[in-house]
């Protein structure tokens, strides 16, 4: 089992590092952590080893007298859907999202989606399960029932259309679960479909829209014409990324500005951004009148901030799209209307819309193997950067007046990223370098 239990998640490869058993074990730990559970609701993407993994953990689950409602196959988001609808006491979806495909994994969450976290659980039920100190029984063995969530989230997602006609998309579902999130749109936004068959062992290519070679399919339909956008979703399609009419790519910073002008067109509130975003972000989001907050990164940080300051929306580099509609969690087909609804009310191609918003110049985000503690890596550049306004929510964080930085240490790795923007393309490059040197030494 060592190894499996991640900051976010549990996830290992298939038959050698997450077996059957430790599904098991997994899932009577769950209960035990929890003091016990009425309901879980459980899905499952569309790797083939998800169907016994989930008979497995639905064992350890019912043994320790919860009661499962299978979800079957459905998205991340979907999952947590249907943990707020169905008021679940707890859920966990069964996927890897873009590893390989022989990876799986589990994503954990208390009632109301809340999730498990290493700091807040996953830590805890890694102890529980290596050590077989479950809870005793009740002697009731829990139920397995079945409930279809997807009538439900679509009529959710398609509350929220104010199309003005019909938008056409391309989207690369990359054989994954975007093709069932995609069904909760509206009929009004046509797709025309890249890989849409289910296929965990992603037979064209890695479904994971942070890695620029993922668009290259995308792109060359987008260049066709015809299309308003693209979309490419990841493997459990709790991301997107998109790429305008011209099959450009979209930095996620800036689609989140372009979904907080959509939501606060419609109503204001609190906004979150994480701390890697373009200051373009917060400036879009004081123009439409919202209160732009910044985050640190990571779902389970973001998510608590916006219950604790019953944000509306939070958007993060990654591709993650987060709306306190669908119980402070992320959901892609809601992202993806919200861009449409944007495009379809201007009545302008989307690449004029995110022109404007291209004002300032990024690094984007730099990875760099380090030997020894990152930690002390940070020390040196808070100590050589300490005549700007320095900010330590994630890492460190400085900024001047036409640049800033956040240099921040990887939870699972020996990594330290950095993230670079400026006014112009000649500081940015400056700093970077002289950034990336100091991180190197």
């Amino acid at each position: 089992m060592a190894g499996i239990f991640k900051a976010y998640d549990i996830r290992g490869i298939y038959g050698t590092e997450l077996t059957e058993d430790v599904a098991y074990r997994i899932g009577r730990a769950f209960v035990t952590f929890l003091g016990g559970c009425g309901k879980v609701v459980v899905g499952r993407d569309m790797r083939p080893h998800s169907i016994p993994l989930f008979q497995s953990l639905a064992r350890g689950l019912t043994e320790q007298g919860a009661n499962v409602i299978d979800l079957g196959l459905c998205s991340t988001p979907m999952c947590y859907h249907a943990n707020g609808w169905l008021r679940a006491d707890a859920g966990i979806m069964i996927t890897a999202s873009h590893n390989p495909g022989e990876w799986n994994g589990f994503k954990l969450c208390r009632s109301q989606a809340v999730p498990i976290s290493g700091a807040n659980g996953i830590a805890e039920i890694e102890k529980i399960a290596a050590s077989g100190a479950f809870a005793r029984p009740t002697g009731r063995i829990g139920e397995i029932s079945s409930y279809d969530i997807l009538r439900e989230y679509t009529a959710h997602v398609r509350r929220f259309s104010h199309l003005q006609g019909p938008v056409r998309i391309a989207v690369d579902y990359a054989n994954a679960m975007g093709i069932l999130e995609a069904k909760a749109l509206p009929s009004q936004i046509e797709i025309e479909p890249l890989f849409d068959t289910l296929d965990g062992s992603f037979p064209n290519h890695e479904a994971n829209p942070l890695k620029i070679e993922t668009f290259a399919a995308l792109q060359a339909r987008v260049r066709q014409g015809g299309y308003a956008f693209g979309v490419a979703f990841d493997g459990d399609a709790d991301r997107a990324g998109f790429v305008d009419e011209t099959g450009e790519i979209i930095p996620m910073d800036l689609i989140t500005a372009l979904i907080a002008q959509d939501i606060l067109s419609q109503r204001k509130g609190v906004i979150y951004y994480d701390l890697r975003s373009s200051w373009v972000v917060k400036e879009i989001i004081e123009a439409m009148g919202g209160t732009p907050m910044m985050s640190r990164v990571g779902h389970a940080f973001i998510k608590q901030q916006m219950r604790e300051h019953d944000a509306i929306f939070a958007g993060e580099l990654s591709g993650h799209y987060y709306f306190r509609d669908n119980y402070t969690t992320e959901s892609s087909a809601m992202a993806v209307l919200s861009i449409a609804n944007i495009v379809s009310q201007a009545g302008r191609p989307l690449s004029t819309l995110i022109a404007p918003l291209r004002k300032y110049h990024a690094s984007g985000e730099i990875n760099t193997h380090v030997k020894g503690d990152p930690k002390k890596i940070l020390k040196k550049i808070k100590v050589a950067y300490k005549d700007g306004k320095v900010l330590e929510l994630d890492g460190v964080s400085v900024e001047y007046k036409d640049w800033w930085f956040n240099v921040r240490c990887s939870n699972t790795e020996p990594l330290v990223r950095l993230n670079v923007e400026a006014k112009t393309k000649k500081k940015m490059l400056e700093k970077r370098d002289e950034l990336l040197a100091l991180i190197r030494e």
